[in-house]
């Protein structure tokens, strides 16, 4: 596997070295060790699958606060996607603004996202599928989010939504002094 850092601490592209011959191809796709020799402590707990049926499916931006906070590993396993990590975490260096990657089902490409730190994504194709891999378990009752449009971060996506949850649509502009999801 291959570790890009991006402008955003702790927020990893991680590529697969797959080997091929006529079969096919083999790639691993997480290994402790290798991640641990890339500086990143990560062993899932569980196992998600995102399925998007529509093309500009928007979902995100999407985060559990301390002490319930996640990693994530987000890999593409069908279709394409425009995903972001938006770093939400007080006295980060790069607190509000975010970074994007394509991920697609034929590369591979997945992102790494610490805890702290949002995430969303468009799908660009339909019949999406995105699967993720979470550390510690999903606590249900404390998840989170700032709006995938709220201009304090502007990101700039691809295109606009088609699709989105009303939950996603929501969430109230950002407010420092409140912090994550007040108003």
């Amino acid at each position: 596997m291959r570790f890009s850092p991006t402008e955003i601490a702790g927020v990893v592209l991680v590529d697969p070295d797959p080997v091929v011959d006529d079969r096919g191809a083999f790639a691993r796709l997480h290994c402790p060790n290798e991640f641990a020799q890339a500086g990143i402590d990560f062993t899932p707990a569980q196992t998600s699958l995102s399925r998007n049926t529509a093309a500009f499916t928007l979902r995100g931006m999407h985060y559990q606060p301390a002490p319930h906070g996640e990693t994530k590993l987000v890999r593409v396993v069908r279709g394409r996607i425009f995903d972001v990590a938006l770093d939400l975490r007080s006295g980060s260096a790069s607190f509000g603004r975010w970074t994007g990657a394509e991920l697609d089902a034929e590369r591979g490409r997945a992102l790494f996202i610490p805890e702290g730190v949002a995430h969303g994504f468009l799908t660009l194709e339909p019949d999406t599928d995105v699967l993720y891999q979470i550390a510690p378990m999903f606590e249900p009752g404390h998840r989170a989010g700032v709006r995938w449009d709220d201009p304090a971060f502007a990101i700039a996506w691809p295109a606009p939504p088609q699709v989105i949850s009303e939950r996603d649509a929501s969430y109230p502009d950002f407010d420092p002094e409140a912090g994550p999801g007040g108003r």
